[in-house]
């Protein structure tokens, strides 16, 4: 378990509930947690961020079908129209996703799943790492921003009975989106505790707790808070994860990504005060043989769309507080190229699932595949940038006010309505 002293000092001892076996847990955290459900009113409204790391073709993700030029631009890789062999699932007469996407048409028929397209950053670059550090950051163009959008959203929404579980990232390091003031946990896998702090967190502690704390018994200032802190430590540890069992009969594909829905899953109902979720799947940067109905996409698409799916059914009536929504760097070219993949492109699409999403639609304004329409030619136009979306969600879900402090010098201008 890897903490900084910032940490400790902020949270003064670890008041976690545990995972559905609180009535074993020391009689402080007993008490924290107990403090924190009541203030609010036992109920918590949670955030799910996703990341498809990589820029995945959302053009074959959510098919324009009624777009002539997309099967003019892609004609090994384009997804046939709805009703025919391994064709798109028809959406509303123009939109189809991917039929590996078919977990999800459940969701949409439900009008739990809206979708957002021509969706993404105005900033124009094709540097996966400049647009993944823009989108986590909510500032595109300017580098150098040194915490993430989420993590300002925390700094936002002041919670005084929040606990260290707030904001969890199930990835091996903090991500960018959750760096900065607001305490932040990134969790790789909850059996082995291995945790790091947002922020400017030093070197971990890799050898276990019992080293963690040897390290931070001699700190005159954590004196007070080091016998509870141990004491939640050595309880964690007798915790067993891996006795989870998902409900509803939740099937969670295998892998990191599966491993990491599940795991939120289980700490949404372990009721250990989750309100922003973090984690991401990689794979999308499909250059060379990408596939069409089947292939290497359509792989990806298909564990994405079945952990989601799995997460979504576990949580059951749960969902109804909880929102997750979906985000890639940039798009992909509207033609194919020379090796029957895509190259970087512009805009792309985005899923918002649960809670009070008005589902069932396709957002957008659509700009056309022509070529005249492209952006510079070659890519799907951006008619709603990313921070639209996130503001509308941070502000209709999670009740945050202000949103100039978590998008400096932005407006959101155009929401959609996603949420009722």
């Amino acid at each position: 378990m890897n903490m900084n002293r910032r940490f400790f000092l902020k949270s003064g001892s670890i008041a976690l509930a545990s995972f559905g076996l609180m009535s074993s847990a020391p009689s402080f955290l007993q008490r924290t947690v107990a403090q924190a459900l009541s203030a609010s009113g036992g109920r918590r409204k949670t955030l799910i961020a996703i990341f498809q790391r990589g820029a995945v073709d959302g053009l074959n993700m959510v098919v324009p079908y009624g777009e002539s030029a997309y099967y003019d631009y892609r004609p090994n890789i384009a997804i046939p129209k709805p009703r025919s062999e391994d064709g798109a699932i028809d959406l509303d007469g123009f939109f189809g996703l991917h039929p590996a996407l078919a977990p999800f048409e459940p969701l949409w028929r439900e009008q739990r799943l809206a979708i957002v397209h021509a969706v993404g950053s105005p900033d124009s670059t094709r540097s996966h790492f400049d647009a993944q550090d823009y989108m986590e950051t909510g500032t595109p163009g300017r580098k150098g921003t040194p915490d993430g959008w989420l993590n300002r959203l925390l700094q936002a929404h002041n919670d005084p009975h929040a606990t260290p579980f707030r904001a969890v990232a199930m990835t091996p390091n903090m991500p960018r989106i959750l760096q900065g003031r607001a305490p932040a946990l990134a969790i790789q896998n909850l059996s082995d505790f291995t945790i790091r702090t947002g922020g400017n967190a030093a070197a971990g502690v890799q050898n276990g707790f019992e080293a963690l704390y040897e390290q931070l018994t001699n700190d005159r200032l954590l004196s007070a808070a080091g016998k509870e802190t141990f004491e939640a430590i050595s309880f964690l540890k007798r915790v067993n994860p891996n006795q989870y069992k998902p409900a509803n009969g939740a099937v969670y594909p295998r892998g990191r990504f599966g491993d990491a829905l599940r795991q939120i899953a289980q700490l949404i109902k372990s009721g250990v005060g989750l309100e922003v979720a973090f984690t991401d799947i990689g794979g999308w940067d499909t250059h060379v043989n990408q596939g069409g109905a089947r292939g290497q996409l359509a792989a990806r698409l298909e564990e994405f769309s079945q952990g989601i799916a799995a997460l979504v059914a576990d949580l059951g009536p749960l969902m109804d507080d909880v929102v997750i929504v979906t985000m890639s760097e940039f798009g992909r070219t509207a033609r194919e190229n020379g090796n029957r993949g895509t190259d970087h492109g512009h805009a792309n699409a985005m899923f918002v699932i649960g809670g009070a999403t008005r589902g069932g639609r396709v957002y957008c304004d659509w700009p056309g595949l022509k070529s005249d329409q492209l952006n510079e030619g070659r890519d799907l136009a951006l008619t709603t940038d990313f921070r639209d979306v996130f503001g509308e969600l941070a502000q209709k879900h999670l009740r945050v006010t202000d949103l100039r402090t978590i998008f400096p010098g932005y407006t959101p201008a155009k929401f959609r309505g996603l949420l009722s």
